[in-house]
């Protein structure tokens, strides 16, 4: 192609220069590229290749020990009015952000290639779809980008049409933790990373496009960027039904995804349809309804406790075209971690011979990239460029207490508050301490791009348009009995409260009303075919001066976000409060 964009060009001329890159490679997105990338990273052994006869063009990448997960603290939104980044973002002035990195980015690419990767969110002809361009110095970026997005040519194309992209420019640097920095300017449409390899850092079409910028751009234009898996659940009538759920990091939006209905379901007929296991973008249709579309085009997901008895879906698609990230391998050169099989590996996620001393064999945090389409269960309405119809809203996390295995919010509003305050345990997806409670609304913590108050006002006004909005409801597979097991068995018997939730979505099976909204009747969810039946009573239970303080908690929260709250919150906080009593 001759001609492109003057903006971009012009950009990627000064970035080069700036950087002082050796040489500019425009990426196209072919297999032959791909393959002399993966070749260049065989040589200098930033790649692995792995077993050709159990895993064909598959590789495994070990990044540097100090860069193995999302750095939050090290996350800044970089907007004029501090007070629009809101307390939920690291804040810096924008004119400083950009006096750091410039002098971070300058000579930074010497004796390297610098990559131009045009790549798509969502599908290449839908209105839904936003593009972005990253400038990196990483052929493993690359080559990731390719599986995530719709990278390449096309994308360029679309660029050029719309006259638009989000820009990213990446370097992974010295891999220095003290000069390691991940900046957004939302009211630009740019992104700046400095100093990491790991996916959540430096493939910027993930989360700093697709949520941080895109929450910006959705706000903007009156629609919704969600961390949210999107699913298909097909009933034996051969309906089917869309959901989407927001879970934080490592807490089963990709078990979820992929899900398996156990044995009594599965002769029964029903099925699920994979679309998407970690964002959703939701635009309010002509019709009243919500529709969805998965801006990624691949699956970013974490390796450890994934096995054929969890997620036997994505275990499938890992054995051909994947790359491993921080995983430990056998003696015959097989990608494994923690909770795959009873093997013991031979080399640990840092290529030392593995001694149980050290830690686990698998980086807690280690990953799998791989192309959606690899997926068993997955959908061509992925595919779909005017999204799917989205029925009902889930939210989840982790928590050992209180939280029940589902309920169902009142309305739109009182949903808002549900997922407002949603709070849920840390895992290893992000640096920091593992197992703390935190709120997290939304599943948003870490990749909202404006003030949380601004945000579930937005949530409030999306609302409005709807004619026939999505239930909403809270799911917790995670509750723990006084010994500290599960009590619920999860995975694929997570079907049996979707399909709960779809009757209640259906109208047609009633529920207990509570002051914090609704609960499941006796029986109301069917356990046929369970080896053991879970403790209903403990999963479904009402703890009333529990309720009254996680309440108390809400509002205590809410504080931090003062005086954007919207006051219909207020109200559906004090609501609940006065029938609790």
């Amino acid at each position: 192609m001759t001609f492109r964009l003057a903006s971009l060009t012009k950009w990627v001329e000064q970035a080069a220069a700036h950087a002082r890159a050796d040489h500019v490679h425009w990426c196209d997105g072919s297999d032959a590229e791909n393959q002399r990338l993966i070749d260049l990273m065989l040589e200098t052994g930033d790649l692995v290749r792995l077993n050709e006869q159990t895993h064909p063009d598959c590789y495994l990448h070990r990044s540097d020990p100090d860069d193995v997960a999302r750095v939050e603290h090290l996350t800044y939104v970089c907007t004029e009015d501090p007070h629009d980044a809101g307390p939920n973002n690291n804040w810096m002035a924008p004119d400083e952000a950009h006096a750091l990195m410039d002098d971070l980015f300058a000579g930074c690419m010497e004796g390297r290639t610098l990559y131009v990767v045009p790549y798509c969110m969502g599908p290449i002809d839908s209105p839904f779809s936003r593009c972005g361009v990253e400038i990196t110095d990483s052929p493993y970026v690359v080559v990731n980008m390719r599986l995530m997005t719709r990278m390449g040519s096309d994308a360029l194309e679309r660029i050029e049409r719309d006259g638009s992209f989000v820009k990213g420019l990446h370097s992974t640097g010295d891999l220095d933790p003290e000069r390691r920095f991940i900046v957004h300017f939302p009211e630009e449409l740019s992104i700046q990373s400095f100093g990491s390899g790991y996916g959540g850092n430096a493939l910027l079409g993930k989360k700093c496009h697709a949520l941080r910028i895109a929450s910006h751009q959705a706000r903007t234009e009156g629609w919704l960027a969600e961390h949210m898996l999107i699913v298909g659940i097909e009933n034996p009538a051969g309906e089917v039904r869309y959901l989407a759920a927001a879970f934080p990091s490592a807490c089963g939006k990709t078990n979820m995804a992929m899900l398996i209905p156990p044995e009594p379901y599965r002769e029964a007929g029903w099925k699920v349809w994979t679309l998407g296991d970690d964002i959703a973008w939701l635009h309010p249709g002509q019709d009243g309804r919500l529709y969805a579309i998965n801006p990624e085009a691949g699956f970013f997901g974490v390796a450890p406790g994934t096995s054929r008895s969890t997620n036997p879906n994505a275990l499938a698609m890992l054995n051909k075209g994947a790359i491993f990230t921080n995983v430990a391998v056998t003696e015959d050169n097989q990608p494994w971690w923690e909770g795959l099989d009873d093997r013991v590996p031979a080399l640990d996620w840092r290529g030392r011979k593995y001694d149980p001393s050290n830690g686990p064999a698998a980086h807690p945090n280690s990953r799998f990239t791989t192309s959606m389409q690899a997926c068993p269960s997955y959908s061509d309405q992925a595919e779909n460029p005017d999204g799917v119809p989205i029925d009902a809203i889930i939210f989840g996390g982790r928590r050992a207490q209180l939280a029940p295995l589902v309920l169902q919010a009142r309305d739109w509003e009182h949903g808002v508050l549900v997922g407002a305050a949603m709070a849920s345990e840390t895992t290893a997806a992000a640096a920091g301490q593992v197992g703390v409670v935190r709120r997290d609304p939304m599943a948003m913590k870490p990749f909202g791009g404006y003030h949380f108050g601004d945000y579930w006002q937005h949530w409030l006004e999306v609302g409005q348009q709807l004619t026939h909005p999505p239930a909403i409801f809270q799911v917790n597979w995670f509750r723990r009995d006084d010994e500290g097991g599960f009590i619920w068995p999860g995975f694929g018997d997570n079907l049996r409260v979707v399909e709960w939730i779809l009757d209640r979505c259906r109208g047609q099976v009633s529920a207990v009303e509570t002051p914090v909204g609704f609960l499941p009747e006796d029986g109301a969810i069917d356990l046929s075919g369970l080896k053991r039946a879970p403790d209903m009573n403990a999963l479904l239970a009402y703890d009333v001066d529990g309720w009254r303080r996680e309440l108390s908690e809400m509002a205590g929260f809410f504080q931090e976000f003062e005086p954007r709250v919207p006051e219909s919150l207020h109200g559906q906080l004090a609501r609940a409060s006065a029938e609790i009593g």
